[in-house]
């Protein structure tokens, strides 16, 4: 799969954009040494929950935006994030299962790019970068849907299974912190 999002550029400064965001346009390569360095540096543990943290966040402005660009709501803006994040080249992202209402989700991934990069199967998951990516996903979507006398669902998300462990994909699971046992 070829990436398909449309790249802006200016002749002038050089950084590129789609639909008015700032974009990078890198080789491989390049996220997954920095991710291989900085895990190293830092421990699997700690920069995971930096990750976490920091994509949970980019996440949800990342939907508040697109929702407000392309007049999408709710479970499309998710898609969306999906086949953006899949036409980017980080690996094609699909729904396996989606409750709206229950804050629940199970999100399957092909083709890594951080897999493909790493050429090599390993024993510990290494795609856990889009874990906060889904659950700011998610909890935006639960934000539109609730009444706004309601308190929206706050959801966890982890790598439940990767193909780095030799699998043919991983798999993402999405769930309330309540019910959580991710």
């Amino acid at each position: 799969m070829n990436p398909e999002v449309p790249i802006e550029g200016d002749d002038y400064s050089g950084p590129g954009s789609t639909d008015g965001q700032p974009i990078r346009y890198v080789p491989r390569r390049f996220p997954a040494n920095d991710h291989a360095a900085i895990e190293a540096s830092l421990g699997r543990g700690k920069y995971a929950e930096i990750l976490y943290e920091a994509g949970y966040k980019s996440a949800r402005h990342w939907c508040d935006k697109k929702a407000r660009t392309h007049g999408l709501t709710r479970m499309a803006v998710f898609e969306h994030y999906l086949e953006r994040l899949s036409r980017g080249g980080w690996g094609r992202f699909s729904f396996i299962q989606a409750d709206e209402a229950g804050g629940c989700a199970d999100i399957r991934l092909d083709y890594s790019d951080f897999i493909l990069a790493q050429g090599e199967i390993c024993a510990a998951k290494t795609c856990y970068i889009f874990a906060g990516w889904f659950a700011g996903a998610m909890d935006w979507v639960g934000e539109q849907t609730r009444d706004k006398g309601g308190t929206p669902l706050r959801t966890l998300c982890c790598e439940a299974r990767c193909g780095a462990e030799g699998y043919d994909h991983c798999v993402f699971a999405v769930r309330p912190k309540a019910m959580s046992a991710v």
